[in-house]
């Protein structure tokens, strides 16, 4: 079994930056996919960035693209999303998520993680 934990969510404002953290703990080996994912209020859940932990290929939404980064410290099996230039719309609750490998489904789909964290809140607003 695998446990994720988001933490560093908060309220900032417009053309900020913040830096969310995801500790995975448990089961580590088994996963070779990492990712980030939010939901806005009324707005189904989206995938924002990930990377294969093998072969460090790093994916990411268009919406986020050269303003969001995600990187991990594979000593301390924690993955980042550092946010830059954020935008009101960027507003939500984020989540990060884990998965083993299969066959099939793309880095971006909610259905191709199995393990996923409580979620952290980030609020961007004047």
């Amino acid at each position: 079994q695998v446990r994720v934990v988001e933490s560093g969510g908060g309220s900032v404002q417009p053309g900020g930056s913040l830096r969310l953290s995801c500790a995975a703990s448990g089961n580590t080996d088994r996963i070779n996919l990492m990712g980030w994912f939010r939901q806005a209020p009324g707005k189904e859940r989206e995938a924002v960035a990930a990377f294969y932990v093998n072969t460090n290929a790093k994916y990411y939404a268009d919406s986020v693209k050269d303003r969001f980064t995600i990187s991990r410290d594979k000593p301390e099996s924690t993955v980042y999303l550092q946010m830059t230039n954020l935008k009101p719309d960027d507003t939500a609750m984020y989540y990060c998520a884990a998965a083993e490998p299969r066959m099939g489904a793309t880095w971006s789909a909610v259905t191709r993680y199995e393990y996923w964290g409580q979620g952290t809140q980030v609020t961007v607003s004047s």
